[in-house]
C-alpha cells in the first residue's frame, strides 16, 4: 500500500476515535488510573486504542502495532500510536489532546496523523507528499528573531528539573517565551502549523512523536533523529524548529539538528 493510502487511512480511523473519545470527554464519565508522578491513564485511552489497533490490523495485516497503553513491537514497518496524548489534560476537562498516529519504515517516520477532536483539526503528512491541515497545506513559521520565538516545552519527572530550568533561563536571558501544552504530539502540530516555533522535551517516547516528526519535516521544519540510538521505548530528546530557529533551540537544548 502507498504511503498516501496509510494516511488517508489513518485519518478516517482516527477521526472516528476521536469522535467517540470526545463524546467520553464532553459527558466527564469515565475511570482514570495513575501510572505515575503526574501519569495517569483513563479507560478512554485503552478503549480508543484498541480501536485503532484493530482498524488498522484489518486494513494493514502485515504491518506491526506499539501503542502507548497496549504495548506491541516496533518492526520494520510499523504502526506508533498514541489513543490519546495530553491524558491529563483530557481527565481535567482541558480541552487541549489528540490522538496520535504515526507509520515508521526502518527507523523512518514517514506517514504522521494527528487528530484534534476539540478543535476539529486533522494534521496529516506523508513522505513527499507534503503537511496538511483539514485538506489545506501548512508551513513552519519563518520567525528568525530570538526576542520573537515562542517555543513548546514538555517536562516529565523522569528528566532532571535542573535542565529544563537552564532552558527556560535560557528563554527568557534572550527575551524568548515558552509554554506547556502537556501534549507533545499536538504541540509538533502547532510547530508544523506554524503556531510555535519549535518544540522540546528530554525525555519523551516514541508514540508521543513518531507522527509529529513527519508532519514538522513535511511542513518544512528540522527535527531530531530521535529514533537513533537503542531503548527508544525508555524515551529519548527532541528537539523540532522551525529553520529560522535552529540555531538558537539548539545551542540552547544542546541538541544537533
Amino acid at each position: 500500500m502507498s504511503l498516501a493510502h496509510r494516511r488517508t487511512a489513518a485519518e478516517a480511523i482516527l477521526r472516528e476515535a476521536g469522535k467517540r473519545a470526545l463524546e467520553h470527554f464532553e459527558a466527564r464519565s469515565f475511570s482514570v488510573e495513575e501510572k505515575g508522578v503526574q501519569d495517569f491513564v483513563s479507560e478512554v485511552d485503552r478503549q480508543t486504542e484498541i480501536f485503532i489497533r484493530e482498524s488498522l490490523a484489518a486494513l494493514f495485516p502485515d504491518d506491526t502495532f506499539l501503542g502507548e497503553e497496549g504495548g506491541g513491537e516496533i518492526a520494520a514497518s510499523s504502526w506508533i500510536v498514541d489513543p490519546i496524548d495530553g491524558t491529563t489534560n483530557f481527565v481535567r476537562g482541558i480541552p487541549f489532546w489528540c490522538l496520535s498516529a504515526g507509520f515508521v519504515v526502518d527507523g523512518e517516520p514517514t506517514v504522521g496523523v494527528i487528530y484534534d477532536p476539540c478543535r476539529d483539526e486533522m494534521f496529516s503528512a506523508h513522505k513527499g507528499g507534503g503537511a496538511m491541515l483539514n485538506g489545506k497545506p501548512i508551513r513552519v513559521s519563518t520567525t528568525s528573531a530570538p526576542k520573537q520565538a515562542l517555543l513548546s516545552i514538555g517536562y516529565s519527572f523522569k528528566s532532571p528539573a535542573t535542565r529544563h530550568h537552564a532552558v527556560i533561563d535560557g528563554l527568557f536571558s534572550a527575551g524568548a517565551m515558552y509554554r506547556m501544552h502537556g501534549a507533545g504530539a499536538l504541540a509538533l502540530a502547532q510547530v508544523a502549523a506554524g503556531r510555535m516555533d519549535g518544540f522540546w522535551e528530554a525525555i519523551i517516547y516514541p508514540w508521543d512523536v513518531a507522527a509529529g516528526l513527519t508532519l514538522v519535516q513535511e511542513a518544512g521544519g528540522i527535527v531530531s533523529d530521535f529514533f537513533a540510538g537503542d531503548d527508544i521505548h525508555k524515551g529519548h530528546e527532541i528537539l523540532a524548529t522551525a529553520p529560522g530557529m535552529k540555531d538558537f533551540f539548539g545551542a540552547l537544548t544542546g541538541i544537533a539538528v
